[in-house]
């Protein structure tokens, strides 16, 4: 499978979108600033079917360190605007930072329970659960949080060109994409690898049987008996290329 977002993001076909938890706790302002330096913002949902993905995924990884077990909530890019105070609490849901127009805005949340009467705006955190009956049914709940509380938080961004090595590439750049084939070279255009083609190589001089070396182009893993460790060689790339077409799906 082609990489299209970094490591540790999860990526979802129907928006072109990647999504990443830090379970890092941090104030609402610093979870959005923690977003955009990795060139994207706390996450917003387009449709039902893309929360439903995001809720059912496992979030599993090496930090987990703010009350993951515990809490479960993510800080993600809504806030709630209150308009009134009369016998009940009254307000809407705004998104809290610049994106897609195409935005589902959230239920009526609960709040905390411990509110000052100058509390007029309020940041959204998605309660969602790591157990996964729980997790594969779409369980979760809205909150709307003090923005000054520390929680976990869920970044979005657009999908990109991921190279072999992990690194992000940027738009028109030529770059050997992740996969079974270091000898590809494809240009990134809107995320995708495009006029993709692969060198040809040289059968290795003196060996039957081989393996081609997923990494790096054109060497390869002599698996004839008496090989010591297998013996490893690096062939010339033979004249010219041989093209492999776009990589859409």
């Amino acid at each position: 499978m082609m990489g299209k977002c970094p490591t540790g993001w999860h990526h979802y076909e129907g928006t072109a979108s990647c999504y990443r938890v830090y379970l890092n706790g941090e104030n609402y302002w610093d979870a959005a600033q923690t977003c955009q330096r990795v060139n994207g913002s706390l996450a917003t949902f387009s449709t039902d079917q893309e929360l439903r993905f995001v809720l059912a995924q496992e979030w599993d990884q090496p930090e987990r360190s703010f009350a993951w077990q515990d809490q479960h909530k993510l800080w993600v890019g809504y806030q709630y605007i209150v308009t009134s105070r009369n016998r009940s609490l009254g307000g809407h849901w705004e998104v809290a930072f610049k994106g897609s127009s195409e935005v589902f805005l959230p239920p009526d949340p609960i709040f905390p329970l411990a509110m000052s009467e100058s509390d007029n705006v309020f940041c959204a955190q998605l309660q969602c659960f790591h157990f996964p009956t729980l997790r594969h049914h779409g369980l979760h709940c809205w909150h709307a949080e003090n923005c000054y509380e520390k929680s976990s938080f869920l970044c979005k961004r657009s999908q990109t060109c991921v190279d072999i090595k992990d690194n992000v590439v940027d738009e028109g750049f030529y770059f050997t994409p992740k996969g079974d084939d270091p000898c590809l070279s494809c240009t990134c255009h809107g995320g995708e690898p495009e006029m993709c083609v692969a060198a040809l190589c040289e059968r290795p001089q003196g060996c039957q049987q081989y393996r081609k070396d997923p990494k790096e182009c054109c060497k390869f893993m002599c698996l004839d008996p008496g090989e010591i460790d297998g013996g490893s060689q690096i062939s010339p790339p033979v004249e010219g290329w041989r093209p492999h077409g776009s990589l859409h799906p």
